[in-house]
C-alpha cells in the first residue's frame, strides 16, 4: 500500500505540476488591457505589439489608438473580449468591476490584476506585473526610475524648510458636473502632500467623492486643479467657475487645467508630478 502512495505521489509531483506551472510560466502573446493606465505600463515594458485590445480611453501612447477597442473600463465587452482570443486580460481595481473578472474566470480566461491605487504602491506593482507577463527587467527598470524620482521630490521637500503658512489649499476637479473631487487614498492626494501643500479633501470619507460648491467656497483654495480627461474641461468647468467667483483660487487667476498623466498611474507618474507642481509656483 505505501509503495502505491509513494508512485502517486511521484507520478503527480512530476508530471502534473510541472505541467501546471509551464501553462503559468509561459509568455503572454495575446494581452487585452482594460485601463489606459495598464496601456501606457504595457507600453513602458516592450509589449505593446502583444496588445490585442483595449479600453475606449486608451489612447497614450499614439499607437494604443489604432489597437481594437472593447468598450469602456466600467462596462468592457464580455463578447468583444471572448473574441480576441486573449492569453491574459490585465485588469485593475481602480476603475474595472470586480464582477467582470469573475466572469472570466468562470471562462477559464487568464487575468492580472493591477492593484496600485497610491503613489507609493506603484513600483512595486510594476514589479509584480513584470513577472506576471515575462517583462522582469523592463519592469525593475521602470519601478527603479519611478522611486528615484519620488526619492528625489522627497527629500526636496524636506530640505526645503515648508512653513504652514506657505502651505496652500488645493482642490484637484476630476469631473464639474456632478462635482467630483480627488480624496484621500489617491496617487493625485499623495502627490499634492509631498509638494508640501494641503488637499481640501483629504479628510473626505471616499477617494473620489462628490462635493458641493458651497464646502469649496466655504474652504477657500488658493489654488483649483482641473484634470483635462477625455472632454473640453475648459469648457465644461465654466459654469462651475463662474460659481466659484468668490474663492481665492479663481479671483487669483490660479486655476490650472492639468492632462492625464498624473492621475493614470503609470510610466507618465513623474511627468504629472512636475506638471503639478508647475501650478504652485
Amino acid at each position: 500500500m505505501r509503495s502505491i502512495v509513494l508512485f502517486c505521489f511521484i507520478f503527480l509531483f512530476t508530471y502534473h505540476i510541472p505541467f501546471h506551472t509551464s501553462v503559468y510560466a509561459e509568455s503572454p502573446k495575446r494581452i487585452i488591457s482594460l485601463a489606459p493606465s495598464i496601456t501606457e505600463i504595457l507600453f513602458a515594458l516592450g509589449l505593446g505589439d502583444r496588445i490585442v485590445g483595449v479600453t475606449n480611453f486608451c489612447d497614450y501612447p499614439e499607437k494604443a489608438k489604432k489597437i481594437q477597442k472593447i468598450g469602456g473600463m466600467s462596462n468592457p465587452s464580455l463578447e468583444g473580449v471572448i473574441s480576441l482570443k486573449p492569453d491574459i486580460v490585465a485588469m485593475t481595481t481602480d476603475g474595472n468591476p470586480k464582477e467582470f473578472e469573475e466572469r472570466l474566470h468562470s471562462l477559464q480566461i487568464r487575468t492580472y490584476v493591477f492593484k496600485a491605487q497610491r503613489l507609493s504602491e506603484l513600483p512595486q506593482a510594476i514589479r509584480e506585473m513584470g513577472l506576471a507577463l515575462d517583462a522582469k527587467d523592463n519592469a525593475n527598470s521602470l519601478a527603479i526610475k519611478i522611486e528615484t524620482a519620488i526619492n528625489r521630490l522627497n527629500t526636496k521637500r524636506q530640505t526645503a524648510d515648508i512653513i504652514n503658512s506657505q502651505r496652500k489649499k488645493i482642490i484637484f476637479i476630476i469631473w464639474p458636473e456632478p462635482l467630483i473631487v480627488a480624496g484621500p487614498g489617491t496617487a493625485t492626494d499623495d502627490v499634492i502632500t509631498l509638494l508640501g501643500n494641503e488637499n481640501i479633501a483629504s479628510k473626505a470619507k471616499t477617494s473620489y467623492p462628490k462635493y458641493s460648491v458651497e464646502e469649496i467656497i466655504h474652504q477657500a483654495p488658493d489654488v483649483i486643479i482641473i484634470g483635462k480627461g477625455h472632454a473640453n474641461m475648459q469648457g465644461v468647468s465654466a459654469s462651475l467657475l463662474k460659481r466659484l467667483k468668490s474663492v481665492p483660487a479663481v479671483k487669483n487667476n490660479k486655476v490650472f487645467y492639468v492632462s492625464e498623466s498624473l492621475y493614470r498611474l503609470g510610466p507618465r507618474v513623474i511627468e504629472g508630478i512636475e506638471e503639478m507642481a508647475d501650478c504652485f509656483k
